[in-house]
């Protein structure tokens, strides 16, 4: 339980990043942090120690009681934004793509993929963002250096570079729980985030 995740606002409510339960209550114990429930009320750790842990409830064991699960922190002193561009990384590229060969549209695993220029680096293609994708050998091998209308084949999806902040690649990658739904969604988010007119 101590290793499953936990998701980080900044102060103004954005996520930023994803850590373990551990060092969750590490940072609520030493005032870094507070927990966010769902009614958006904030906990320190002492008054989310006192919370009386339901059957729902992940929770972890002290020496003389159970203590909830935090499932969302809000930092204290950080209002930075998370970085919006992306890496260009083999890894990112096989995210985008969701492991599926741009070709002929199967799933592999990733060692049964490689990486292929759309416009072949001797036809002048550039590596970047919106010349790569992910291919099965099978495609790559008939494609080999041609152009798609030569080789006669067409890509499934136009690349281009993705649009991910560090946090919603992390649940792209590994699901998130329902705690982090209201912080996630764009709709949700823009409701809970939106400054108010003041009179």
């Amino acid at each position: 339980m101590l290793s499953t995740n936990v998701l980080v606002l900044n102060r103004g409510y954005v996520p930023v990043d994803v850590t373990t339960v551990r060092r969750a209550f590490a940072m609520l114990y030493q005032g870094i942090a507070k927990v966010v429930d769902d009614q958006y009320l904030t906990f320190d750790y002492h008054s989310w120690s006192e919370l009386s842990v339901k059957e729902h409830h992940d929770s972890v064991g002290l020496v003389d009681r159970l203590v909830r699960v935090p499932r969302v922190i809000l930092l204290q002193i950080y209002d930075r934004m998370p970085m919006r561009t992306v890496r260009f990384s083999r890894f990112n590229i096989y995210l985008r793509d969701k492991n599926t060969c741009q070709y002929c549209g199967e799933i592999f695993s990733r060692k049964e993929l490689n990486l292929d220029h759309v416009i072949p680096r001797s036809r002048g293609g550039r590596t970047s963002w919106d010349n790569i994708v992910t291919s099965c050998f099978s495609c790559n091998r008939r494609k080999g250096g041609q152009l798609l209308k030569t080789a006669k084949m067409r890509l499934l999806n136009v690349p281009r570079r993705p649009r991910w902040t560090p946090v919603s690649v992390y649940t792209l990658r590994r699901g998130h729980y329902d705690e982090w739904k209201p912080f996630l969604n764009p709709i949700d988010f823009a409701y809970w985030n939106s400054e108010l007119e003041q009179d």
